[in-house]
């Protein structure tokens, strides 16, 4: 059975350690963003993105993926809205060359995303992925990968920044899940350095 979920902080203002190792672990970093730029740039993301509806399999079926996503290279010069901004800010804010962004609707809570950790190959060692979050607060659950399988669960505000090192992605997972009853939209966007193509 998981150990009981740790919720970080309830009167803490500032960055949050959740889980540490050797690069650095996952860090709770609040307003990264002011509110009303953070309120700015979720319209113009909702509203210029390139949103898709997916589907994958699951056993013995296919079924939508619970959200709309988006994904490009930073280096792209056609980015949507303000893209290239928020790229910068984050870039300026860790001093990471982040070089690609995913991007996750979240338009009620009914949207979700499993827990998961990132694909080694698919990002580049050393460099951690850092989710900055827009719109409405959402809980994200952190949980470690081996027993005692310790979760850390944490509103994720307008404006934070998570960062996950790329060791975290081995021995830890991250999901968004499901809410009951009403809940606001929220998008967030992943940074990545992805190793070149």
């Amino acid at each position: 059975m998981p150990a009981p979920a740790f919720q970080p902080g309830f009167f803490a203002s500032g960055p949050q350690v959740l889980f540490e190792d050797a690069e650095g672990g996952v860090r709770y970093l609040p307003e990264v963003v002011p509110f009303a730029l953070a309120a700015r740039w979720f319209e113009a993301v909702r509203d210029h993105a390139d949103w898709k509806a997916m589907r994958r399999p699951m056993y013995d079926r296919v079924v939508d993926v619970p959200r709309l996503v988006a994904a490009y290279r930073l280096e792209d010069p056609a980015l949507p809205g303000p893209l290239a901004d928020i790229a910068g800010h984050v870039r300026d804010a860790l001093g990471e060359p982040f070089n690609a962004v995913g991007l996750n609707w979240y338009r009620d809570g009914r949207d979700s995303v499993a827990p998961h950790g990132d694909k080694p190959h698919m990002i580049t060692p050393g460099h951690p992925i850092a989710v900055l979050s827009l719109g409405a607060e959402r809980r994200m659950v952190v949980r470690a990968k081996q027993p005692p399988r310790r979760s850390v669960a944490i509103d994720l505000a307008p404006g934070s920044l998570l960062v996950m090192s790329h060791a975290s992605q081995a021995t830890h997972e991250h999901g968004i899940p499901k809410v009951r009853g009403p809940v606001g939209q929220r998008i967030s966007l992943a940074f990545r350095v992805r190793p070149p193509r």
